[in-house]
This record gives C-alpha cells, structure tokens and sequence, in this order.
C-alpha cells in the first residue's frame, strides 16, 4: 500500500509540473521553438520512437560499459590500496585527479587520441565513474574493526584470506554507494562524452550527438524528447543498482532492510 501511494504522488507531482508547463506557454506566450507544448514533445516522442530508442540504446551501452570497467578496475585498485597504507598515502590523492579534472577539458584529447564513437565515449564514462568506487571501497576496506582482523590473524589466516574474506565482504555496502552515485555520473559522462566524439556518421549517434544535431537544425520538440530519454536513462541506471544492493545486502546489512516501524 505504501508503493502504491509513493507511486500514485509521484504520478501526481509528475502531471502538476506538466500543467504548470503548459501554463508557462499559455500565460507566456512562448513560442514554439522556445519552449513546445508536453503534448508537442509527446507526439515528435511518438513519430521518432525508432530514432529516439536508437539513441537510447547507444548511450546506455556506452555508460554501462564505461560504468562496469570503472567497477571492475576501481575494486581492484583498492584492493591494492588495502594492502598497503604506504601505497595508499603514496598514490591514493591521485585518484582525486580523477575529480578536479574538468572532463569538458580532456574529452578533446581523448576524441583525438581514441577517435570518435562509442570508445571515446567509454573511457569518458569511466574516468567520470572511477574515482567515487575507488573512494568507497577503500573506505570500506580499510575501515574494518581491528579486532576481526586479530582474530583472523590468531587463526593464521592470510593476508589473501584477510583481505577477500573479510576486507572484501566489509567492504561491499561502501562499494554500493559509490556505485550508486557513479550510476547516476555514468549517463552524464555518457552524454558529455557523446558532445564531442558521439559519432562517426552524421545524423545518427547516442543522445548526446542527437541533442546537439537537433540543436543545430532548431528542432527544440525533439530536443526535449531526447532531454527526457536522458532522463529515463539515469533513472533506469539507478533502480538496477538499487534493485541489486537489495538484493545482495537485504540478508545481512541493516541500510537495506526495510525499516518495521517508521
């Protein structure tokens, strides 16, 4: 009953921003070609929907894939970066880099150093994801209770055994949120990546590409088709990861239980 309810407001806030959308544009006096009506945006949804899944498919493919070689390779970084405080305080603030870097500023070296299309858009997708799985998970990895490790050390366990049997699995709660929060980073990388190296044919590309090119030719209906794609695509992005931290922690870590009593 409480899904129901938190849906059907959802559904209602939704429908509220929709009129006071068309509000603007009646009461304003809009144009057209600065603002469509939602119904305008609707039916160029409609009348492109091959296109626009096109699109669609293209950035999701490039952002999972930048996404899940940012998991892949920020799990074993710090991996590494848990076994030796030395390494972690030598190379650790590097990863920081990763952050303060303006992705708008290298994505030109890339484009000419990968060339355009969707290995450009990947590695941008996985320098943007990287550095908050590599923050997470070494946090969690490190943040483990000296006390377990003891008793794993007075029962001669190794430092392998340490380290994926108690390090690791410590860690899986802190690698979900920053899996979380790069899920999300992961479709705007996706994007940015796509303004500058989304294709390699005109006209055709992932979603970044089609809302610069539906930029250019003043089709600002469509223009808004595809800002809302992007925006599905983030949600869609954020339940799967929602839906496998419930799945993999509900048995055993309380920030995944639902709460008895609210």
């Amino acid at each position: 009953m409480k899904r129901l309810t938190g849906a059907l407001n959802a559904v209602a806030i939704f429908a509220v921003l929709l009129l006071l959308w068309q509000c603007v544009i009646w009461f304003g006096h809009v144009p057209p070609f600065m603002l469509p009506s939602p119904a305008k945006v609707g039916q160029v949804a409609v009348d492109r929907w091959a296109s626009l899944v096109h699109s669609f498919a293209i950035t999701a493919f490039a952002a999972a894939l930048g996404l899940a070689a940012s998991i892949v390779a920020g799990v074993g970084i710090s991996l590494i970066f848990a076994q030796s405080r030395w390494v972690r305080r030598m190379f650790y603030p590097y990863t920081l880099l990763l952050q303060t870097v303006p992705i708008v500023a290298i994505a030109p070296l890339i484009l000419m150093w990968v060339g355009a299309g969707t290995g450009s858009v990947t590695l941008i997708t996985f320098i943007i994801c990287l550095a908050p799985i590599i923050a997470n998970t070494t946090q969690g990895m490190v943040s483990v209770d000296e006390n377990l490790v003891h008793l794993f050390l007075m029962h001669n366990a190794t430092r392998g055994q340490i380290l994926f049997k108690l390090r690791l699995p410590h860690a899986i709660p802190a690698l979900f949120v920053g899996v979380r929060i790069s899920a999300g980073i992961a479709v705007i990388g996706a994007i940015t990546g796509e303004l500058f190296a989304g294709s390699s044919s005109v006209g055709q590309g992932g979603l970044g590409y089609s809302i610069i090119y539906s930029s250019q030719q003043l089709q600002t209906d469509y223009l808004f088709a595809l800002i809302a794609a992007s925006a599905v695509l983030g949600f869609v992005f954020y339940f799967i990861v929602a839906g496998l931290e419930w799945y993999f922690l509900h048995n055993w870590h309380e920030s995944a239980r639902t709460p008895e009593v609210e």
